[in-house]
């Protein structure tokens, strides 16, 4: 969305929506730009939410490995009777089958607990302030 339609939106001028977006950059609250895909289409039909137990004590360094898979769109700490929640996408069942007993075979991973997502009813991380 341009400058001008979000200034026309809330009602301010446009140089005040640049500095106000400006002001986020530099204050790390705005951390990048990206654009937004559909998984989907580009192959990726599967998405798996894991639930993960890991050995005492090794939390955040499981955590930091599994965040570096490419399929890995999530790593989420948590409280609960699990430590970690990912969420990954695949192509199919075979793909999932693999990360889930190849590279989730790592040293400190005790559990796992895989959940397929049946119908995406919604997915969409970008944040509204209303």
């Amino acid at each position: 969305m341009s400058y001008r339609k979000v200034a026309e939106d809330i009602g301010v001028s446009p140089p005040t929506v640049l500095a106000r977006v400006s002001k986020m950059e530099k204050e790390g609250i705005i951390k990048s730009y990206s654009a937004l895909l559909d998984h989907e289409k580009l192959g990726y039909d599967l998405t798996a939410i894991i639930d993960i137990t890991a050995t005492k004590g090794k939390i955040v360094d499981l955590e930091r490995q599994i965040a570096k898979f490419p399929n890995v769109c999530a790593v989420y700490d948590i409280t609960g009777l699990t430590d970690m929640t990912i969420i990954a996408k695949f192509k199919n069942r075979a793909e999932l089958s693999n990360f889930v007993k190849k590279d989730l075979s790592l040293p400190y991973v005790e559990r796992t607990n895989t959940h397929v997502v049946l119908v995406t009813v919604k997915e969409d991380f970008r944040f509204v302030d209303t």
